[in-house]
């Protein structure tokens, strides 16, 4: 599971679907902050949907010193394999059943969950198998395409073909696009309701997409699309945001709270 050497820049390397972003920025950022807290000691990182994953910055850590270990899963389905295949520093990368693949408790220091909530199935029992890999102290680092968003209602609904079009428009020459599955989890309320109920603390979040920018462009008309259908929706549904970015983080004292 743990990818070493030229490997384990899959850490950075993953981040070839998109250009530097928000999220790269936001994920970058706080995985610096971290690593100077770890100064003398080695540091562990598990990214979780390694296939979507952003770049954590961890190249420039490394360059300046930090002893980083990554390690990379992700869902076992043709789309994975597909983009494992396309990409070496993928190599490292463990594919299997996200409920059952063996995972060390207390083992990492960070968890990226990347773009993966929107895409499994059992998406709650699978963030509950990954924060129990999390340190206490340590950080989760969450990318989730929101259900109550109209694109996200987009993503669910639009045939195949339609789908496959938005994708390559955004993500040019990656296999996908993945599957839509959109458990509740998989939204804003569903991670901050979440957050809640296991303890952990938000030490940020950024909304990404439709009005709020920081994503690649859609095909024309898209943004249009997705008002159309928030306001047909009478406010279930919002043109707002697309993805949603939280940092959590799992308090070493069990009484913290989240901000």
């Amino acid at each position: 599971m743990t990818a070493k050497g030229e490997a384990a820049k899959a850490g950075a390397a993953t981040a070839r679907q998109q250009s530097p972003s928000a999220a790269t920025d936001l994920f970058t950022r706080h995985t610096r902050a971290y690593s100077a807290d770890c100064a003398g000691r080695p540091m562990t990182v598990l990214q979780a949907g390694a296939t979507t994953a952003d770049d954590l910055g961890t190249d420039a850590l490394r360059a300046g010193g930090s002893n980083i270990t990554i390690s990379l899963i992700d869902e076992d389905e043709p789309i994975t394999r597909a983009a494992k295949a396309k990409h070496p520093s993928l190599t490292g990368c463990v594919l299997g059943d996200l409920r059952t693949l063996p995972l060390p408790p207390r083992g990492f220091d960070i968890v990226q969950c990347a773009s993966l909530l929107q895409r499994i199935k059992h998406a709650e029992l699978v963030l509950d198998r990954l924060i129990g890999t999390i340190k206490p102290g340590g950080l989760l680092l969450v990318r989730t395409s929101d259900r109550d968003s109209a694109a996200g209602f987009l993503d669910r609904r639009l045939p195949e073909a339609l789908r496959r079009v938005i994708w390559h428009k955004r993500h040019p020459g990656e296999p996908g696009p993945y599957p839509a599955v959109y458990e509740q989890l998989a939204s804003a309320r569903g991670v901050q309701a979440y957050a809640l109920l296991r303890g952990l603390v938000i030490a940020e979040r950024r909304a990404l997409g439709g009005l709020a920018g920081g994503l690649p462009p859609g095909p024309y008309g898209f943004l249009a699309t997705q008002k159309l259908v928030a306001w047909l929706s009478r406010g279930k549904l919002t043109v707002e945001h697309e993805e949603m970015l939280y940092v959590l983080r799992r308090p070493e004292d069990r009484f913290a709270r989240i901000l």
